[in-house]
C-alpha cells in the first residue's frame, strides 16, 4: 500500500502535489517523494524519508518546477524501509526520460530480474519491484518508438506490452519529459486510481490522477471516473486526455483490505463510500456477535480509533448496547499495522492508545478493532482495558480471521507471523487474553463490500480476499512463490 498522485495543471503543480500527499499520508509513512517536468523536458525530484510535513524543505518545493508531475508516499512492502534509494519516483533517461510512481506489488519481479539483463540490457541498483516496472515500460516504449515519433497509440502499446510481462497488482502514473503524464492500473483493478478534472478557466482543463478520491474533493476537481483495470490514460502536457483499454481480458476485482483498513472513511472506491461500507460491515459482524457473546455479557461497546469506529457505532446501534469511546488517540504517532517492523509496532502501542479508565471500569467491555494482523497491537489493547478496570473485555473483528500472506501490496508476507494461521479461534482468543472473540464471517464481508458497490452502480467482477480465503484472484500466485517471499521478504 502506498499514496500516488499525479497532476497536469496550467501552472506550477508543487503545491497541488504537496497538499494532496499530505492527504494520503495514512496510505504510507516510511518515505516522501516528488517529480516535476518542464514544458522543454527538464526533470526536478525531491524525495526524502519519512512523513511529507517533514520531508520537503523550502528550498526542494522551491527548485520542483513545471506544470506536469507526480508524488508519491511510500509503506514499504519490499526493498528497505529506511532506504531513500528506494523511495519513489524512479527515474530513467532513456528514451525521452522516464519518471514513474506505483502503488502495489508485481509478483513475477524474480523473472523480470533475470529479464531485464538477458532481453533488455537494462541495470537495476535497487530491490524495488517500482524499478523493475519501471525499467520494463522504458524498454516497451523504446521498442515502440525506435524509429517514429511517440503518441498516444504507441504509448499505449507500450502499456499492452507491459501487461503483457508483469503480473500482480499495480497502479501507476508515469510523465514522460516532454510528453506527458501517463497512468494505468493492472488488469484486475486490485490498487485504486481515480480520474478528475477542474476547469482553469480560459487556460483550459487540468487534471489529477489519485490513489483516493478525496485528493480530487479537497482540490476542487470533478470525479471524472476511476481508471478501469487495464486502461491507460494518457494526458499530454498541453491537457489533452486519451485513453484505451491495453489489457487481454481485465476484471474488476479490488483488494477487500482497502475498505476494512487502508482507504480514509471519507474517499469513495469503486461506487460507494469508505465509511458506509464500514457501517454495513458493522451490521453484518453484530449479528455474529449476538450469536456468539452470551446477551448480558457486553455493557459496552467501544471502538479502536479510527478504522474501526464506523463498525462499532453499528454495532452497538443494532445490538442496543452503550455505545463509549474509551482510548484517546495520540495523532501524532503513525498507524501501527504499517510501521516497519515489529519492534517498531509494539512500542508505538501505548504510545498511541491511552485509556479513559472512568469507561472501563467495572463494565464488560466488547471492543471492536477494523482487523487481526499480527495480534501485536490487540494483546495489548486488552491488556490496557483490563488495567483500566474492566470486568471482562470481548473483542471482535469487522475483518475475518488473517490466515494467508497478502502479496499484492500489504506488508504480510509470511503467513507465520498472522497471530490466525494455523490457530482455532478459541486458540486465538486464548494468545489475545480476551473472553469471547468473534470475526466478522468471510461473507459477511464480501457482501458488505459488493452491495455497496452495487447500489452506486458498479458492478464487482470478484474482491481480491486472499489474506482471508488463500485465494489469489491474479491466479499466478504459487505455493513455491509464497514459501519464496516468507524465507526473503520479513516484515
Amino acid at each position: 500500500m502506498c499514496g500516488i498522485v499525479g497532476v497536469v495543471g496550467r501552472g506550477h503543480v508543487n503545491q497541488d502535489i504537496y497538499d494532496a500527499l499530505l492527504l494520503l499520508q495514512h496510505r504510507g509513512q516510511d518515505a516522501t517523494g516528488i517529480a516535476t517536468t518542464e514544458a522543454n523536458g527538464v526533470m526536478h525530484m525531491a524525495k526524502n524519508n519519512g512523513m511529507v510535513r517533514e520531508a520537503f524543505r523550502t528550498r526542494d518545493m522551491r527548485s520542483l518546477l513545471g506544470n506536469v508531475g507526480l508524488g508519491h508516499v511510500r509503506y514499504a512492502t519490499k526493498g528497505t524501509a529506511s532506504s531513500e534509494e528506494e523511495a519513489q519516483p524512479f527515474y530513467v533517461n532513456a528514451p525521452y526520460g522516464i519518471t514513474l510512481i506505483h502503488n502495489g506489488n508485481l509478483t513475477n519481479t524474480r523473472e523480470l530480474a533475470v529479464e531485464m539483463e538477458s532481453r533488455d540490457r537494462r541495470h537495476l541498483n535497487s530491490s524495488s519491484d517500482t524499478e523493475l516496472l519501471l525499467n520494463v515500460l522504458a524498454s516497451e516504449l523504446q521498442a515502440t518508438t525506435s524509429t517514429v515519433d511517440l503518441d498516444a497509440e504507441r504509448i499505449f502499446q507500450a502499456v499492452a506490452r507491459t501487461h503483457r510481462r508483469i503480473e500482480g497488482a499495480y497502479a501507476v502514473i508515469s510523465f514522460i519529459a516532454g510528453y506527458g503524464l501517463l497512468a494505468f492500473r493492472d488488469p484486475h483493478g486490485i490498487r485504486p486510481l481515480i480520474l478528475g478534472r477542474r476547469t482553469a478557466g480560459l487556460a483550459g482543463d487540468e487534471w489529477v490522477v489519485a490513489s483516493e478520491s478525496l485528493v480530487l474533493e479537497n482540490g476542487d476537481y470533478e470525479v471524472v471516473r476511476e481508471v478501469a483495470p487495464g486502461e491507460a490514460v494518457f494526458i499530454t502536457n498541453d491537457g489533452e486526455l486519451f485513453s484505451e483499454q491495453c489489457a487481454d481480458d481485465p476484471i474488476l476485482a479490488p483488494c477487500s483490505f482497502e475498505y476494512v483498513y487502508l482507504a480514509r472513511p471519507d474517499s469513495v472506491m469503486n461506487g460507494q463510500s469508505i465509511y458506509e461500507s464500514r457501517l454495513r460491515m458493522g451490521e453484518k459482524l453484530a449479528a455474529t456477535v449476538a450469536k456468539h457473546i452470551p446477551e448480558g455479557e457486553i455493557d459496552v461497546v467501544m471502538p479502536i480509533p479510527d478504522s474501526a469506529r464506523p463498525a462499532a457505532m453499528e454495532v452497538a446501534r443494532v445490538l442496543g448496547i452503550d455505545y463509549r469511546e474509551g482510548y484517546y488517540k495520540n495523532r501524532y504517532v503513525g498507524r501501527t499495522f504499517i510501521m516497519p517492523g515489529q519492534a517498531a509496532r509494539k512500542k508505538s502501542v501505548r504510545q498511541k492508545l491511552n485509556t479513559m479508565s472512568t469507561e472501563f471500569r467495572g463494565k464488560k467491555v466488547l471492543l471492536i478493532d477494523d482487523s487481526i494482523v499480527r495480534g501485536t497491537t490487540s494483546r495489548q489493547i486488552i491488556q490496557m482495558a483490563r488495567d483500566a478496570g474492566a470486568e471482562t473485555v470481548s473483542f471482535a473483528s469487522a475483518a475475518p480471521p488473517v490466515r494467508f500472506p497478502h502479496v499484492y501490496g500489504i506488508n504480510m508476507p509470511s503467513a507465520t507471523e498472522l497471530i490466525a494461521h494455523g490457530r482455532t479461534i478459541p486458540e486465538i482468543r486464548d494468545e489475545l487474553g480476551a473472553d469471547h472473540l468473534v470475526y466478522q464471517e468471510i461473507e459477511d464481508l464480501r457482501a458488505a463490500i459488493v452491495e455497496g458497490a452495487a447500489a452506486g452502480g458498479v458492478t464487482l467482477d470478484d474482491l481480491d480476499m486472499s489474506c482471508f480465503d488463500g485465494r489469489y484472484v491474479t491466479g499466478t500466485v504459487t505455493d513455491e512463490y509464497l514459501e519464496w517471499v516468507a524465507a526473503t521478504q520479513g516484515s
